[in-house]
């Protein structure tokens, strides 16, 4: 799980940044040591990719390395995007409990667009049924409190997009 994801600034990389980036964009090899493998591909050593890699973690240059599952194939198929009109003094403090729920995948701030669009917490929650997903919701609603005012549940009806940023 990612934790809350707020908007960022720039952050600048350098030519070995970029190839590391490239090098595991889609996907880190599958071998017994793949922080080694991608070494070698680069041409660094493996202290120096897991130095870099830490550092663009830390500086927010990447936002993570993670797994990312196809949730329909491992019979999750009510996936939503649960959104919610937060308080914007308790946003953040609020987003980051959510975002380490879990059944949150990732949680997110955005500005809202009123008066069309109240919500500005996106957390999406995966389950194995609309019942699932909602009871998820629930909890979530008792965690905001008084602080929430509306909210919905956005459910998905197919795979969009398994992937992230690609530089090429």
């Amino acid at each position: 799980m990612t934790g809350l994801t707020t908007n960022r600034q720039a952050v600048p990389v350098d030519a070995l940044d970029l190839r590391l980036i490239t090098a595991t964009q889609s996907g880190l090899p599958l071998v017994p040591r793949p922080y080694h493998a991608i070494a070698e591909q680069i041409g660094l050593s493996v202290e120096e990719v897991m130095a870099r890699l830490t550092r663009m973690l830390e500086t927010g240059a990447i936002r993570r390395i993670g797994l990312v599952p196809n949730h329909y194939a491992l019979g999750y198929r009510a996936n939503g995007m649960s959104v919610w009109d937060v308080a914007d003094d308790r946003v953040v403090e609020l987003g980051e409990q959510i975002g380490s729920l879990v059944f949150v995948s990732h949680c997110y701030v955005r500005p809202r667009c009123l008066p069309l669009w109240p919500y500005n917490l996106f957390a999406m929650l995966h389950g194995k049924s609309r019942e699932e997903v909602t009871a998820y919701a629930e909890e979530i609603r008792a965690l905001l409190g008084e602080a929430c005012g509306a909210s919905d549940i956005l459910y998905s009806r197919g795979i969009l997009k398994k992937t992230g940023l690609r530089i090429t």
